[in-house]
């Protein structure tokens, strides 16, 4: 596909950087490899960066097997005037890396927090002589294998290309407590995508804090055969204790029942943002 869009336009994908992280991965597992590639610092300059229209698409991660959802990423979805036009499932397996693989002379590991999270179980066992402290957050696991590489008490959790990228050792591969591991991550753009047959529609919703709120939401759902496959609330950060809720459904907003279930979810709800509908992964 972006072989074909190459010939008329390069196509430009942002995502968290530098080279050699997970969402780059994602990104080119998504696009393929004949796009201009934009690395960005963070999750808000993967959002800027499309909004600006430096880039056609971003991608951002949005929530693990293991670890639940990506605060930033839902948070920057509620502001964006962007849509969400597709979903990437990416196994994601974590490597330790060093300049030299004896683990007794590593003295700090270097990490994005999720990634240290998914191995807290093997790090205990591994690596007991390390504390807590020197368990070290970092911006990306790539930005983690570039400080490794400058430190050789160091070492990083990240992807098998970062230490290629990045010119160090494996000292032990595939260490995730779960062998199962994904994250998912978003493809974020201004295009609106068309039915495929087999769509996902995502949108945020909020209620006013009385009885029975939830279920007023949901009723609709329920109403119009409307499958739900995910429901996450996450703080509104318009008043205190105030929330909104982030719901995934199986179908296209163009299809004749999400429409129905969306009309009469307007209704209902206090506030309704449609993220976007897209091909399921």
């Amino acid at each position: 596909m972006s072989l074909c869009r190459a010939l008329e336009k390069p196509m430009s994908v942002a995502y968290l950087g530098p080279n050699g992280t997970f969402s780059e991965e994602a990104a080119l597992k998504r696009f393929g490899s004949a796009i201009s590639e934009v690395a960005c610092d963070s999750i808000d300059d993967v959002f800027r960066t499309v909004e600006s229209e430096a880039a056609h698409y971003g991608v951002v991660p949005v929530e693990n097997s293991s670890e639940g959802a990506v605060g930033r990423t839902m948070d920057l979805l509620l502001q964006t005037p962007l849509t969400i036009c597709g979903e990437i499932q990416l196994p994601v397996h974590q490597f330790l890396m060093a300049q030299q693989t004896d683990l007794a002379r590593i003295s700090k590991i270097y990490s994005h927090p999720q990634s240290l999270a998914q191995c807290h179980h093997w790090l205990k066992t591994n690596v007991p002589h390390l504390s807590h402290s020197a368990l070290i957050h970092a911006a990306s696991n790539a930005d983690a294998a570039r400080q490794a590489a400058a430190d050789n008490q160091a070492a990083a959790i990240a992807s098998q290309r970062a230490a290629e990228l990045f010119g160090l050792s494996i000292c032990a591969e595939n260490i995730e407590d779960d062998p199962k591991n994904t994250t998912r991550f978003l493809v974020i753009g201004k295009q609106i995508v068309a039915p495929s047959g087999k769509d996902k529609t995502s949108l945020i919703v909020s209620t006013n804090n009385r009885s029975g709120a939830i279920y007023t939401l949901l009723e609709p759902l329920a109403q119009y055969g409307v499958s739900m496959s995910r429901l996450e609330s996450r703080p509104s950060r318009t008043g205190l204790w105030q929330y909104v809720f982030f719901i995934d459904l199986e179908g296209h907003q163009q299809d004749d029942n999400v429409a129905a279930a969306m009309a009469e979810l307007r209704h209902k709800a206090a506030f309704l943002k449609i993220l976007g509908s897209y091909p399921a992964a």
